[in-house]
């Protein structure tokens, strides 16, 4: 009898240990599985974390680049302000240049004392603002008729046009257009009288559609 109880004590323990040693090998493999998958997450958390800071370099390298240039481009519209009395502002369609660049009565010439300004515009431009459109703009004093006025300040205009073009603008860039005796900076002067230069003269306007991000940005005006 005491056989018996042994060995039904043997038989009832023997499913139990089995069950423990399955449970055990569930629980290996399963913390095996989560320290694969918490590797993997690891890694893909650290590839992440590089593509981000090379990302970060490469972004700040090239602010500190246009950061440069933007100030490069404020000090050069300085010296277009100061030492050539230029007007620049900003406006819808883009910047506008009202460079010292005026004309003698009834002449479509470009004077001698005019191109250093010019030289010095055409730099800007081609340096910050590649591809822009540069359209430039011609007016007349109101002697003569409007039809005549209109004709001289295109061929104004059409002067400053080749000019540009011979101190290395691309010509595709540049855009001559006469508007005759209208927009008068002294109104009824013409002749040799007192603003009637300021009549004959011409206005730059650059739309900043550039290829290069700093021609996008925004120099501070004064």
């Amino acid at each position: 009898m005491r056989l018996i109880r042994g060995s039904l004590f043997i038989v009832a323990v023997g499913p139990l240990l089995t069950g423990c040693l399955a449970t055990k090998g569930a629980l290996q493999r399963a913390k095996e599985e989560q320290a694969a998958a918490l590797a993997q997450t690891n890694s893909a958390l650290e590839s992440e974390r590089q593509t981000r800071a090379a990302s970060d370099s490469a972004l700040s390298q090239q602010l500190g680049i246009v950061r440069g240039d933007v100030q490069q481009l404020r000090s050069e519209l300085q010296t277009l302000r100061t030492e050539f009395g230029a007007k620049i502002s900003m406006l819808e369609d883009g910047l506008h240049f009202m460079m010292p660049v005026n004309f003698g009565f009834n002449d479509a010439s470009v004077r001698e004392t005019d191109r250093g300004a010019l030289t010095r515009f055409a730099n800007v431009v081609t340096k910050y603002y590649p591809g822009s459109k540069i359209t430039i703009e011609g007016f007349a004093d109101p002697a003569g008729s409007p039809r005549y006025n209109l004709d001289l300040s295109a061929r104004r205009a059409a002067a400053v046009r080749d000019y540009l073009r011979s101190s290395g603008l691309a010509s595709n860039e540049l855009n001559a257009i006469g508007y005759g005796e209208t927009r008068l900076v002294a109104p009824g002067a013409s002749h040799d009288q007192p603003g009637a230069e300021l009549n004959r003269r011409v206005v730059f306007v650059v739309e900043t559609a550039a290829q290069r991000s700093v021609a996008l940005a925004l120099p501070e005006m004064p």
